[in-house]
């Protein structure tokens, strides 16, 4: 479970993006650019991870942020044959603006193939959601969970990501 309160807790900024994302609370927010509050603490001093539009982000650049490594040995974390468990990532995430970009979640594996989870394009509303995607069950390789925010063309349009928890199966 990440609250992001304190650090990144092991996800990590990937190398070949064109941005990071950033650690920020809404008391550091100028107005109009992320949400009111965090939602763990729900309020101003409680900590997210945002993107957001800016002239120093091109339409279309993106950030990547990917979880720690999940072993697919833990046989609990995958859809098995004969009980059904299927592991699972639960997040909230922000995304309002008039010109907002997209938010593209991906299991990646250690070869890097990766698959998309969910795909979110242009406003969803100025408050937090929340999402529960399975991951998938297939293959013997260790993956991770990657969530790639991609800039749209507004300046004060953006996307928070908070309190990410995988299963306990994982």
């Amino acid at each position: 479970h990440c609250n992001f309160e304190f650090d990144l807790c092991g996800w990590k900024q990937d190398e070949n993006d064109n941005f990071n994302w950033h650690l920020r609370t809404s008391s550091t927010a100028k107005l109009g650019t992320g949400p009111a509050t965090d939602h763990t603490l729900q309020e101003q001093s409680g900590h997210y991870i945002f993107i957001k539009s800016s002239f120093f982000q091109l339409p279309g650049q993106k950030a990547r942020i990917s979880s720690p490594v999940l072993s697919r040995k833990n046989k609990n974390c995958k859809v098995c044959e004969v009980v059904v468990v299927a592991g699972m990532i639960i997040f909230y995430y922000h995304m309002y603006g008039a010109h907002i970009g997209s938010l593209i979640i991906y299991q990646r594996t250690t070869l890097k193939h990766e698959k998309i989870l969910l795909n979110l394009t242009g406003n969803q509303g100025n408050f937090w959601q929340r999402k529960a995607l399975t991951l998938s069950g297939d293959g013997e390789e260790d993956f991770q969970v990657v969530f790639e925010g991609i800039a749209g063309e507004g300046p004060k349009d953006g996307i928070a990501l908070d309190d990410l928890t995988f299963s306990r199966e994982c």
